[in-house]
This record gives structure tokens, C-alpha cells and sequence, in this order.
């Protein structure tokens, strides 16, 4: 009796798997938006040059504060300071990313990693202040996360997502950090704007430029 149980539901679940298509996630990207064609980081690396002089650096420019002043707001209320000084999707659980003007010299620099990164001293005591990431591999998705006017909501899937936040780090690399001098930097001064994921208490903020100046 169990063994004719058995191939009972063996039947029905093979009538149902007949009746289903198992598509993979290329095939299924593929067939998605205009942003979701067979190669997506091409449309979106073109969508980004778009944004960039016309909505990116002005917004920023808008949203911006001294790093010193961002700072002290967050340690003061994070919700307060993320509002103005940057964005977080609306239901997210994720930290606000802001954007941040950063004056000072530079005190450290790793240029032997992929993902290099200059400390730079805001405030003449000697001491990091900020990281800022100078690539060529550049950490995180920050500067697409702190844009208002990107939305989880208008991209067909969390691959397209996460490749918009790619296409924003290859023009940032391509356009304003392969111009960086790499060599003797520490004890240069750099002036920066740049995006951060509010950092848990008593870590450097990790930056990733919308522009920056090394003198």
C-alpha cells in the first residue's frame, strides 16, 4: 500500500514539473528591460555618463557638507544626518549613505592593492580622518546609493541593480581616478567629494569620489 502511495505522488509531482519551465537567470535577464539587454553593463555604463554632468554632480554638489560637519551630525542623530546630507531608500534596513566635501593631506596611502586608498587628516592633528578609495577596484555602491532619484523599484531585478552600482564605480575609475598620480602622495593634499555608507562608530568612513584633487 505505501509503495503504491509512493508512485502516486512520484506521478503527480512529475505532471506538475511537466507543466513549469525552469529559466536561468541569463536568459531571464535578457529578456527583461531595455537596461536589461544581453549586455547590461554596456547600457547602463551609457546611462551613467548620461546622469552624471547633468543630475550626479549637481545633486551631490546640493547635498554635500565638510566631512567634519557630517560627521559631528551623525554622532549627534545618524537619521538626522543621513536626511540631509544624503539618502537611504525608503523601508530599507541599510545605513544612509552621504556625501561629503574632504580637504586635507594625505597621511597614508596603499597603492600596491587593486583597491587602493588614501587616509587624508581633515583636521591638522596628524590622524586619518577619511579613507578614500582610489582604485582601480573600487568597494561598495555608494555612490548609486546615495542618489534620490535611484530606486530599487525601477529596475527589473536585484541583478540590474547591482550592475547600475557597478556601471556608477567603472565611470568613476575610467574618468576620474586613472588621471590620479599614484606615486609619492603622502604629505600631498587632496580636495574630494565623495559618498560613504554611515560607518559604525570608531571606523573611517570608506569614500568613493565624485571628484577629486591631489596637489
Amino acid at each position: 500500500m505505501f509503495r503504491l502511495k509512493t508512485i502516486a505522488a512520484a506521478c503527480c509531482c512529475l505532471a506538475l514539473l511537466s507543466g513549469c519551465k525552469i529559466i536561468a537567470t541569463a536568459d531571464k535577464h535578457t529578456s527583461a528591460s531595455n537596461n536589461s539587454a544581453q549586455a547590461p553593463d554596456k547600457g547602463f555604463d551609457a546611462k551613467v555618463a548620461e546622469l552624471w554632468p547633468s543630475k550626479v554632480l549637481p545633486y551631490a554638489e546640493g547635498k554635500a557638507g565638510k566631512l567634519q560637519d557630517v560627521q559631528a551630525a551623525a554622532a549627534a542623530n545618524a537619521d538626522d544626518a543621513g536626511k540631509k546630507y544624503g539618502y537611504r531608500e525608503t523601508g530599507s534596513s541599510n545605513p544612509y549613505t552621504v556625501i561629503a566635501q574632504i580637504d586635507g593631506k594625505i597621511v597614508a596611502a596603499n597603492t600596491e592593492s587593486r583597491a587602493a586608498t588614501i587616509d587624508v587628516d581633515v583636521d591638522g592633528d596628524g590622524k586619518a580622518d577619511a579613507q578614500i578609495q582610489i582604485g582601480p577596484v573600487i568597494r561598495g555602491t555608494a555612490i548609486r546609493d546615495a542618489l534620490d532619484f535611484v530606486k530599487f523599484n525601477d529596475f527589473t531585478n536585484q541583478i540590474d541593480f547591482a550592475q547600475f552600482g557597478k556601471a556608477f564605480n567603472t565611470y568613476i575609475n575610467d574618468n576620474i581616478l586613472k588621471p590620479m598620480p599614484r606615486d609619492a602622495l603622502v604629505g600631498k593634499t587632496v580636495s574630494a567629494t565623495g559618498a560613504y555608507p554611515l560607518p559604525v562608530t570608531g571606523q573611517l568612513p570608506l569614500v568613493t569620489p565624485l571628484k577629486i584633487e591631489v596637489k
